[in-house]
């Protein structure tokens, strides 16, 4: 009986170890097969919000959603986790393309990717694009500020966690409009100094320090107060403690933060070196806090003047009413699989006629916001 009884264990350790490593989902992207893992809370929030979490240099992201224990924070709070995965360098790292000195030859669109994977899973899990976000670490985290400078239409707010923006981004964001940022850094991070490295003296590239940084994206969001606290030194043992800096009354009622882990080093705090925080809890709160002043913002034009998409079910057509013409033909039908349907709205009519029954997702595109709406086709 117990040899049965620690044969059956054994079945169920290497069960439970093949679902873990069968999650990767394939993801195809000009012409090269992408990676990706998902997790969705049974109890998803009313405002359906997705938060990407991407690994460092080196690691992968099967290894980022277990250390960052972002699966059980959604669990708490109620929003969709996705940890795309890097492709391989020449040297057979897995890697984000932002630019490093010796990645000149890598060509991988890895904005492209994580822009179009992001859109695919608001279509296809009916989530809300207005509340697509993204943390990660080092590598991840610098992938973050790209696509803040570059990426903004899709990712509303970013959280990166020892993370840095190469010079050549940083010049080229003058013109992108300012979104919300939070750092969480080590001051003895040794990896990315807090000081930067604007000789590229390491070999990663050109940047400059943290503290210019958070001052460009401070100006960048037209910040007009801040507030500065040390935060509780709940564990003592790990040798360090957090300085908050929020600047706040910016843009749309942007913020930006920065956390300083004094005597931390190139850590996700929560999994390693700071023990007082979660870096993955505190990138979420930063998030929702971005979802709370969104939606207390008044006057805007599209709670106003409504979208009016009926009938739906249809057998036939979908019409699609706007009292201020904000629906221009800025629509776009996809189905189940996340497919694009050659369709064209004319007159405010989208014709479904030729469309096989089953569920679409209508994708509409105002002047403020990204709207998803669910059509079912009988």
């Amino acid at each position: 009986m117990k040899n049965s009884f620690k044969l059956s264990m054994v079945l169920v350790m290497l069960l439970s170890h093949y679902i873990t490593s069968a999650q990767f989902i394939s993801f195809e992207h000009e012409g090269n097969e992408r990676q990706y893992l998902y997790y969705e809370p049974t109890n998803l929030n009313e405002n359906m919000p997705l938060v990407f979490v991407m690994h460092g240099f080196t690691g992968d992201a099967d290894s980022m959603r277990d250390y960052s224990g972002m699966n059980e924070i959604a669990d708490q709070y109620g929003f969709a986790v996705c940890y795309p995965r890097g492709t391989l360098d020449s040297s057979g790292n897995r890697f984000w393309n932002v630019g490093y000195a010796f990645h000149e030859s890598e060509t991988v669109n890895d904005v492209g990717f994580l822009t179009e994977l992001a859109e695919y899973l608001q279509i296809t899990h009916t989530l809300n694009p207005d509340f697509t976000f993204a943390t990660g670490f080092s590598n991840g985290g610098e992938m973050f500020y790209m696509l803040a400078c570059q990426a903004f239409n899709t990712f509303k707010a970013v959280a990166p966690v020892a993370g840095m923006i190469m010079q050549d981004i940083l010049d080229n964001c003058n013109d992108s409009p300012a979104i919300p940022l939070f750092e969480i850094h080590g001051s003895q991070d040794n990896v990315t100094p807090l000081s930067g490295d604007p000789n590229n003296n390491d070999g990663w590239g050109s940047y400059p320090s943290i503290s210019s940084t958070i001052n460009y994206f401070v100006t960048k969001n037209q910040c007009t107060s801040n507030e500065t606290e040390t935060l509780p030194n709940s564990n003592i043992s790990d040798g360090s403690y957090v300085n908050s800096e929020k600047y706040l009354n910016g843009i749309n009622n942007n913020e930006v933060w920065y956390y300083e882990v004094v005597d931390g080093g190139h850590d996700w705090p929560g999994a390693s070196g700071n023990m007082d925080i979660n870096a993955g809890e505190e990138a979420w709160l930063f998030f929702q806090q971005h979802i709370e002043s969104t939606l207390s913002l008044a006057g805007n034009e599209d709670i106003k003047q409504p979208i009016k998409i009926f009938p739906n079910p249809t057998n036939s057509i979908i019409n699609i009413e706007s009292n201020n013409q904000i629906v221009t033909n800025n629509i776009t039908l996809y189905d189940a699989l996340g497919s694009l349907m050659n369709l064209k709205l004319e007159d405010g009519i989208l014709n479904l006629n030729n469309l096989n029954s089953g569920i679409y997702f209508l994708r509409i595109k105002t002047k403020t916001k990204v709207i998803l709406k669910k059509i079912v086709k009988l």
